[in-house]
């Protein structure tokens, strides 16, 4: 063999090694994109997304749009480098995503209690926004609580302790100074009946006090309100959500008919917080037919470096700053801009 012959098939042979470990090895990062879109007014996979029951609603049309972000997991070299060259995409290190000591499972079950604690926190800020009185209730029951056996999803919580409440923060509040092992009285009310149960009180791993176990939802005093939207999870869907009940709620259209989309957390009291991913979501908006895009102000900056043509930015910073910048466009005026 010719040292011309043997150094042609030596980089062959190292050609092939190089494609097949990079077509076989996994890399410790993840690729972040554009993710589903949908309309919080609309219906998914035939359910409503926002239902509300017992209460007077109004029509609604045009688009109140929550926005995700992608996660590619499981990478391979070369999967990595397309995704690293795309201009849609971006390439991150896995444990900014999945932190390590949590197994993906454990990651998921964390996104969908911060996706079900947003969804409480939406209803619980828009009913306020709408000056609406509210009960608590039990929206799930964690298996193995204290829980467990004594109270139901779907329970009205009437009092803690002697207290009477009407939020998911009181009932948390009514539990301070408790201790794990505590016996406490709970006044709740199922089927109409009205009835108490002493529940010895459970731990809680990044808490001291006393836990009932439950996860607290909120409703207003008359009728119900559902939010569901199969499998997405993490707590960034909370301002479109409460924007889609208050839309709901009262009379005209609150986007004015016009395909709006966006994003951010809310908290009880209405607040608006940040979110990852601001880059991404703005595109698969823009490409859904999005028009205009609500903002947190924190991330107001990054979203307006990264703006596609054509989508208006609104700046937000709580429900009712929302509501208003909402009221604004409608009326013909300019509400608060990232830019």
């Amino acid at each position: 063999m010719s040292r011309r012959t043997s150094t042609l098939v030596a980089a062959v042979l190292l050609v092939i090694v190089v494609v097949g470990v990079g077509t076989i090895v996994r890399v410790p990062f993840v690729a972040l994109g554009p993710g589903p879109t949908e309309d919080t007014l609309g219906v998914v996979k035939g359910t409503q997304v926002v239902a509300v029951d017992g209460l007077p609603t109004y029509p609604t049309s045009g688009h109140l749009n929550m926005t995700t972000v992608s996660v590619s997991d499981g990478l391979t070299g070369l999967q990595a480098l397309g995704f690293w060259l795309a201009p849609d995409r971006a390439v991150v290190p896995r444990d900014t995503v999945y932190p390590p000591g949590l197994s993906n499972d454990q990651v998921d079950q964390q996104n969908a209690a911060e996706f079900s604690a947003s969804e409480t926190n939406a209803a619980l800020a828009a009913l306020q926004q709408l000056r609406l009185p509210t009960r608590a209730t039990v929206a799930d029951i964690v298996p193995g609580s204290a829980a467990e056996g004594h109270l139901q999803a779907g329970d009205d919580i009437v009092a803690v302790r002697g207290t009477p409440v009407s939020t998911p923060q009181q009932v948390s509040d009514a539990l301070n100074g408790t201790t794990p092992g505590q016996t406490v009285v709970v006044t709740y009310r199922r089927a109409g009946v009205q009835a108490d149960v002493s529940i010895v009180l459970g731990a809680s791993q990044d808490q001291k006090k006393g836990m009932l176990g439950i996860q607290p939802g909120v409703e207003p005093i008359t009728g119900d309100i559902t939010i569901s939207l199969g499998d997405i999870g993490g707590p960034s869907a909370g301002l479109m959500f409460a924007l889609a009940v208050v839309d709901k709620l009262t009379p005209g259209e609150l986007n004015g008919g016009k395909f709006v989309a966006g994003t951010g957390t809310i908290d009880a009291s209405g607040t608006v917080g940040p979110i990852g991913g601001i880059p991404f979501k703005m595109r698969a908006a823009h490409d859904a037919g999005a028009v205009t895009f609500l903002v947190p102000d924190a991330n107001c900056t990054e979203a307006a470096a990264n703006a596609p043509d054509g989508l208006r930015l609104v700046r937000v910073t709580t429900l009712s700053s929302a509501v208003s910048a909402l009221d604004t466009l409608n009326a013909g005026g300019s509400p608060p801009s990232c830019s």
